[in-house]
């Protein structure tokens, strides 16, 4: 069995509102039955290996100089509660089962959608949905898609455990 599966997209109503429109969407999917969602949200947003460090590193570089946001936000915290921030990714909004985050740029905006669902197997997901604000959006993200799914099914694989607590 693998550790982390690439799931199709269920949209669901309430993911059509979290972004106006939803023009790219994935979701990798793990098992993991023993962590809180907030335990779940660290283990991949800020248990990531080296390497992923590196390229958003050098993506912010080359970010920067097309105009494109690379420095933290006035509001900046890392406390797990809505508006605090995991990474750069600010908090939307916290469940007992879901952590909806994201972030809004000239060239598009982003929601990432973590659960932890009622299931025996891949019970955790977590879902992408980008809107494009614009030509250098969907070009953007023509040219970080590779890259992003290799780099987020490596992220999600960090909150893998497989048996019950």
């Amino acid at each position: 069995m693998k550790k982390v599966k690439e799931e199709h997209t269920q949209l669901t109503d309430k993911m059509n509102q979290l972004l106006k429109k939803i023009d790219f969407n994935d979701t990798f999917s793990t098992i993991n039955h023993r962590n809180s969602i907030e335990e779940i949200t660290n283990f991949i947003f800020n248990t990531t290996p080296v390497w992923i460090e590196s390229l958003f590193q050098l993506r912010n570089k080359m970010a920067g100089l097309i105009g494109l946001k690379t420095e933290k936000p006035a509001d900046y915290n890392e406390d797990f509660k809505v508006d605090g921030y995991v990474k750069f990714f600010k908090i939307y909004s916290i469940a007992k089962n879901e952590v909806v985050l994201g972030a809004d740029d000239k060239h598009l905006n982003f929601r990432i959608i973590l659960t932890n669902e009622d299931k025996d197997l891949y019970n955790c997901k977590v879902i992408t949905l980008v809107k494009y604000n614009n030509r250098k959006g969907k070009i953007y993200m023509g040219i970080i898609k590779p890259f992003h799914r290799i780099i987020v099914k490596r992220m999600v694989r960090n909150a893998y455990r497989e048996e019950k607590s």
